[in-house]
């Protein structure tokens, strides 16, 4: 037997016994990926003790001294990158906690025991009992541990993702994202637990470290604070291009106004690649909370024409407004399903005689209308009826004025109430009197000037139309002078009275 001082006494006062085994099922998953040998092995012997093993190249002494391994340094996804450290700090921490320890590899049996440190009798450490191999041709490390509790190595399991039930989602260049777990999201490095997060919508694995994650990966290693893998977190979303992952990506961004959105969809790029995924991968169109109740009819629309409906906070809206999607395609908001619609556009001209009497009544007064300004414009050449309209805005128009075609265009809607159809009549012909669009001072002008010609018209029709019973009365009054008789009961009027002009008594006066 040889004793190799391990220079330990007490450290880590805060670790379980869990950690202790994490440190040493780490090394082992280290050894599996190094050699390419098979699964490593956690399992109960025969004399139900507790025991983690792998198949790789063995445990040897010199492997107990505090030392960076090259070999592991270089290796992108290893967990732990050193050796000596970690697996000293577990042997620390089992003695402590009073947990018998046996390595076996092909280079020797390996225990531990505190004995006197050399040359200082009165310095108690930790020593690795190094004695002859029991098996020349062992394969890999195994570690027996006597005393060890089911919970605690459950507890020690849960560290790692291999042995977690987590579903994968995707893979992308800087990691993995796993399905979010009931207890919340996790945060794995190289497969090793490191942080909780419970207002994240996903777990996930990071497998491309940054300088401040490897100096976060202390001793400690559970206890990293966000700011050390925040940037790595989002670039493993932003690498995501699945419909499964843009969609529960989009599904929560839609609780950001209510609040219940989980924290990566607060991070405006996230928010905006969720957009551009899903725009690329699914018939979508994304709009505000405002949006939906403003332009209910147009949303109404979409769905119709079998686009999904989604609700985007106003910030993010505005970011993916005119931007392309992950296949260079325009995203598609609200203005732009209102562009493509009005250019796919086409009327459906109704014919007159297929109306109904009711709206051919109200069409009828159409010349009725146009002599109260005078007869209709040189300009325009005809007024039509159309089911569907151009879109102004969310909504559909009810009239347009086409100067092209020189045509006023009415939606059949509007032929419900004379009222509304006159309205919007009188609208469009101030558009073609003043070749001008709507809130412009020309147009404003012109339809000013139409109610104008409306009201003087209407008066001097009611003038002309009192005019020949004013006469008529003139007349009968200029009668009943010349009788000198009261036009009321037929009596005689005095000689004052009709010296006066009168044409009735004093009685009926």
């Amino acid at each position: 037997m040889t004793s190799f001082d391990l220079n330990i006494e007490r450290v880590l006062e805060n670790w379980e016994i869990a950690h202790a085994l994490r440190e040493i099922i780490a090394n082992a998953l280290d050894e599996k990926l190094l050699t390419d040998t098979r699964d490593i092995s956690i399992y109960k012997n025969g004399n139900n003790n507790w025991c983690v093993r792998d198949f790789g190249r063995g445990l040897h002494y010199e492997h107990l001294t505090q030392n960076e391994s090259q070999e592991k340094l270089q290796h992108p996804n290893l967990v732990i990158g050193k050796f000596g450290v970690g697996l000293k700090d577990a042997f620390a921490t089992l003695d402590r906690h009073h947990i018998k320890t046996l390595i076996k590899s092909k280079y020797g049996n390996i225990t531990l025991e505190k004995l006197p440190k050399n040359g200082f009798n009165d310095i108690i450490t930790l020593h690795a009992i190094i004695s002859t191999p029991s098996d020349l041709q062992f394969e890999g490390t195994e570690f027996i541990f006597e005393g060890i509790q089911d919970s605690d190595m459950q507890k020690a399991k849960d560290f790692f993702l291999v042995f977690s039930a987590e579903q994968l989602l995707e893979t992308t260049q800087y990691g993995q994202v796993f399905k979010r777990t009931l207890k919340g999201g996790r945060i794995y490095i190289n497969g090793m637990y490191v942080a909780e997060e419970e207002n994240f919508l996903f777990s996930y694995n990071i497998t491309s470290l940054t300088q401040a994650m490897r100096k976060a990966l202390n001793r400690e290693r559970s206890h990293i604070g966000r700011t050390a893998y925040k940037d790595r977190v989002e670039s493993i979303l932003l690498g995501c291009g699945k419909k499964e992952t843009a969609q529960l990506l989009v599904e929560d961004l839609k609780e950001f106004d209510s609040g219940k959105s989980h924290e990566e969809l607060k991070w405006v790029n996230i928010a905006t690649h969720a957009c551009k995924l899903l725009n690329a991968l699914q018939k979508v169109i994304f709009l505000t909370s405002s949006e939906l109740l403003l332009a209910k009819d147009m949303v109404d629309r979409a769905t119709r024409d079998g686009y999904v409906v989604n609700i985007v906070p106003g910030n993010v809206k505005e970011k993916i407004s005119g931007m392309q999607d992950l296949n260079d395609n325009p995203i598609r908001d609200l203005s732009k399903y209102v562009t493509e619609w009005n250019n796919s556009f086409k009327y459906q001209i109704i014919s007159p005689d297929k109306l109904n009497g009711h709206e051919m009544a109200i069409f009828n007064k159409a010349d009725s209308i146009l002599k109260l300004i005078r007869g209709k414009p040189l300009q325009v050449k005809a007024i039509l009826i159309s089911e569907t309209m151009r879109l102004e805005g969310y909504q559909e128009a009810v009239g347009v004025w086409e100067k092209v075609e020189q045509r006023i265009i009415i939606k059949r809607s509007q032929l419900k109430r004379l009222e509304d159809f006159a309205g919007t009549l009188l609208h469009e012909l101030a558009h073609a009197r003043s070749g001008e669009g709507d809130i412009s001072r020309e147009f404003e002008r012109e339809l000013t000037n139409l109610l104008g010609l409306i009201t003087a018209t209407i008066l001097s029709q009611e003038l002309a139309e009192r005019e020949p019973a004013r006469q008529e009365r003139k007349e009968q009054q200029q009668a009943w002078r010349a009788t000198g008789c009261c036009e009321s009961c037929g009596e005689k009027l005095g000689l004052l009275e009709r010296i006066g002009g009168q044409i009735k008594c004093k009685k009926h006066r």
